[in-house]
């Protein structure tokens, strides 16, 4: 009996195993070895930011023309020379996006309407009247934003503000998508001048729930030489099309609820090019520029902030930053 069933266990064995034969070879699917490539060369962390569902589906769509080779965020310039190459094309990677959190009603410049004892989740805080926070429209500070990054480039600081690590955020836009409160967004790391506040209440109603929100004064409005900033809604926006990073509207807020990002800019002088036309000194917002008309100019130094407005606007290009 026992040598029976052995040899019909082994002929079973053998009739499936054909079996899985064929069906293996009949039913196969053929994949461009490019496929496999293009996949190992992506971060694999599905992320979704390319507007498909994983990596896998990414590749499948780069090989088949339906997705660029600079369509994978999460990677970045370098795989997007890894992908051309293996495509065998040229392409230009896309400008980096970084997310920014915007709003800084941390706890020293926005207090709490009441004691949150519940989930610690943003999601969940909101339930309860909006959130806790003195100002309803500001970051509660909870993480959701932090929980949802999968390259964890988001720390939760000692002031319940979120930060980003530019060197490990990619711009996928997850944190972008779990923030109830919209205060996450994605903007070109190009940019270096910021509006943190999301409040759309009067100034005055501001003011009283938060130090560092925007009042709505326009101030920064006016004050832009390049007619960068607008306003919709009660609340200051810069249109990054026309900003050059000046950072006049930062100086100039009052609320300081408009942060410049941009490392210590260079301050400028006058050559000996200089006819004494008086435009610089007509556009600088500081008063930096003096002297007579007709007469070379000289820079104060003191009042000079390295925005660099009069750089552009003189006509004899007399004016230049220092090294």
């Amino acid at each position: 009996m026992i040598i029976e069933a052995a040899i019909s266990l082994g002929a079973f064995g053998l009739i499936f195993g054909a079996g899985l034969s064929i069906a293996s070879k009949k039913f196969a699917v053929w994949i461009d070895p490019k496929e496999e490539e293009v996949f190992e060369a992506l971060p694999g962390v599905n992320c979704g930011a390319c507007g498909l569902p994983g990596c896998s589906s990414f590749a499948h769509a780069v090989i088949i023309g339906k997705a660029e080779v600079n369509g994978c965020i999460a990677g970045g310039s370098t795989v997007t020379e890894a992908l051309a190459k293996i495509m065998g094309v040229d392409a230009v990677a896309r400008v980096k996006m970084i997310a920014k959190p915007m709003c800084n009603g941390c706890l020293k410049n926005a207090g709490e309407r009441f004691v949150y004892d519940g989930l610690g989740h943003c999601k969940a805080a909101i339930l309860v009247a909006s959130g806790f926070k003195s100002c309803t429209h500001g970051c509660l500070g909870l993480g959701s934003c932090r929980i949802a990054c999968p390259f964890n480039a988001i720390e939760i600081d000692e002031n319940h503000i979120p930060r980003i690590n530019p060197n490990r955020c990619t711009g996928c836009g997850k944190c972008v998508e779990v923030c109830p409160k919209n205060i996450m967004e994605l903007v070109s790391e190009n940019n270096k001048v910021y509006v943190l506040c999301r409040s759309q209440e009067k100034g005055k109603l501001v003011k009283s729930k938060c130090s560092a929100g925007c009042i709505a004064c326009r101030i920064c409005e006016k004050k832009c030489p390049y007619g960068a900033i607008i306003f919709e809604n009660n609340i200051a926006r810069v249109n990054y099309e026309l900003c050059r990073n000046c950072g006049v509207c930062a100086v100039k807020c009052p609320s300081k609820s408009i942060l410049d990002t941009m490392p210590p800019r260079a301050k400028v002088f006058i050559t000996d090019k200089c006819k004494g036309s008086g435009v610089c000194a007509t556009v600088c917002e500081f008063k930096a520029p003096v002297g007579e008309e007709g007469q070379i100019h000289t820079i104060d130094e003191e009042k000079c902030v390295g925005c660099g407005v009069c750089v552009e606007k003189c006509p004899e290009k007399a004016i230049i930053r220092k090294i």
